[in-house]
């Protein structure tokens, strides 16, 4: 692993690549925004030179659409793709669409087994979940601003009964340390998941993480894998950082992030990302 410098990416032009432009994936919390949800102006105008460049920047989040919505328009990109929901979905970004965007892939799967697993080890733990039409359905008026739109408070068999692209569980009696060990214990199977900072856990169709929907899109572009940068700091980035060719991670990641990304960038808040993107030009 190497500390970040202001350096461009070394040996792009000696790549013989169908489509010779950088795919950048960006995570947002931790990354672009800090966990208060601001993006610095230094940070702003770097993604938006970067996306002014004409590299392919994408968007790479946990967030669900309407939460990523914001971000996308922040930078400034109108055409290419974003990855929301860990995977879950993916959207191509056209202004000649009538919303501006479409959804192109969505990954869905029966959140069943896994809640009933939950809630026999956690359950006082508030549960959230994103169905297949964008609805977010949850219990004790769980909300959170990573879903995007109001959350609709349903019992626990209404949640059983759906088809989801996202499942979030949150636990606030629960120290971090408590919650991982329950979730060990629990040993879910037919679903990825990642355990945030907190008590806190995202969980999603087998096999769908950040870096399998990049590469669906890495394999749509042509893009070949020496030309892709990935840049986050969670647990939910591994993946991601592992996949690019060029993984970097934020300065504040914890330590099984710092150890999946080949270079560290300076921590959130103080521009990490701004310090990438910059590099990137």
């Amino acid at each position: 692993m190497t500390i970040l410098t202001d350096t461009p990416v070394a040996g792009i032009d000696d790549q013989p690549n169908e489509n010779t432009k950088l795919m950048i994936a960006l995570d947002v919390d931790g990354t672009l925004v800090d966990h208060d949800g601001h993006m610095t102006d230094e940070v702003r105008s770097a993604a938006q030179a970067v996306v002014a460049k004409g590299h392919d920047v994408m968007i790479a989040t946990g967030r669900s659409l309407n939460a990523t919505l914001p971000i996308i328009e922040k930078i400034g990109m109108e055409r290419g793709y974003a990855v929301c929901c860990n995977g879950g979905v993916t959207l191509r970004l056209d202004p000649a669409l009538a919303s501006g965007y479409e959804i192109i892939h969505k990954a869905t799967f029966d959140p069943a087994p896994a809640l009933k697993a939950l809630r026999e080890r956690l359950p006082n733990a508030k549960y959230a979940l994103e169905d297949e039409d964008g609805n977010f359905l949850s219990t004790e008026r769980f909300q959170d601003a990573s879903f995007g739109v109001e959350s609709i408070g349903v019992d626990f068999q209404t949640m059983l009964d759906a088809t989801a692209v996202r499942v979030v569980v949150f636990s606030s009696e629960n120290t971090s340390e408590e919650f991982n060990e329950a979730i060990r214990h629990i040993g879910l199977s037919g679903v990825t998941y990642s355990v945030g900072w907190t008590a806190w856990l995202d969980i999603a169709a087998e096999g769908v993480t950040k870096a399998s929907a990049l590469e669906a899109l890495r394999r749509r572009l042509g893009t070949d894998q020496a030309n892709t940068v990935a840049v986050g700091d969670g647990r939910n980035d591994i993946e991601m950082l592992t996949w690019a060719g060029r993984g970097i991670a934020m300065g504040q990641a914890p330590d099984e992030v710092l150890a999946a990304a080949d270079e560290v960038t300076a921590s959130v808040l103080d521009d990490g990302a701004a310090l990438v993107l910059r590099g990137l030009l």
